[in-house]
């Protein structure tokens, strides 16, 4: 548990990063939907960690560190991003691309701007072939507090620049359709979601980057996503990554190709 001075450092820290829309109501985490003052301890000193390792360096540090070189013959590929990365395999569906070279760095509820941070280590270090990034909708949600379209372009080109200025080939997937967030009620994303795939389509064309569109396989008529695809409306289901699977198979393969030319 910790210490009383620490949980009220934690917790007025805390309060700094609560969206201004809860500045009328009872302050609210934006990640767990509870009042601050109803915070357990146990949740007091996870929010101090996550404050003391804002983009979760620590995550795959060790994972990094263990992980053997590319076997012959199979070129490794990243695929980094947030929970619906992270998710993939979790769900009842087969493992993680049984077989292939892929390597998992998705962490829930991380933003585009986390990830930023976390590319160097996560990404260039392990010296991959290809990067898919999947990345944007927790900003669209509000995760570390309001985004606009431009900021999250901004934080997934610099991500782009920096893997090409190590040779590493960039798949950059559009993000999943969603009519409504669980966690973050009102946003109304899915304007926002086409919006902003329009501007990545438009970069990854004009870049020579291999766009990924989730969007067109998954998304119903009112820009969101079939319980049957993600029970919650965002995070896929078995069904919903059998769908995504082969296309991101195809995307790496258009990646790979290109890079050998």
């Amino acid at each position: 548990m910790p210490s009383l001075p620490h949980a009220l450092v934690a917790v007025a820290t805390l309060s700094l990063l609560i969206p201004a829309a809860y500045a009328d109501g009872p302050a609210v985490n934006p990640l767990l939907r509870t009042p601050v003052q109803d915070l357990t301890p146990a949740q007091v000193d996870g929010m101090q960690q996550r404050l003391l390792d804002w983009p979760q360096l620590q995550r795959y540090r060790a994972e990094n560190a263990a992980l053997p070189a590319a076997a012959p013959g199979q070129p490794r590929v990243v695929f980094f991003g947030d929970s619906i990365t992270e998710g993939w395999g979790r769900t009842g569906s087969a493992s993680f691309f049984p077989g292939k070279g892929y390597v998992n760095r998705g962490i829930s509820g991380q933003t585009t701007a986390q990830m930023l941070l976390r590319f160097r280590q996560d990404v260039v270090a392990l010296q991959p072939a290809v990067v898919v990034i999947l990345a944007g909708t927790n900003d669209i949600a509000g995760n570390t507090g309001p985004s606009t379209q431009a900021m999250i372009e901004d934080n997934l080109r610099s991500m782009v620049e920096l893997a090409r200025a190590h040779g590493i080939a960039v798949v950059l997937a559009s993000v999943l359709p969603v009519s409504d967030y669980p966690w973050q009620p009102g946003v109304q994303p899915a304007p926002k979601v086409r919006a902003l795939n329009a501007a990545l389509r438009q970069y990854a064309d004009a870049q020579g980057l291999v766009y990924l569109d989730y969007y067109g396989a998954l998304a119903n008529g009112d820009g969101g996503l079939d319980a049957a695809l993600a029970a919650d409306g965002v995070h896929p289901t078995a069904a919903g990554y059998a769908r995504m699977a082969p296309l991101a198979e195809a995307a790496v393969a258009r990646a790979l190709h290109a890079r050998r030319r």
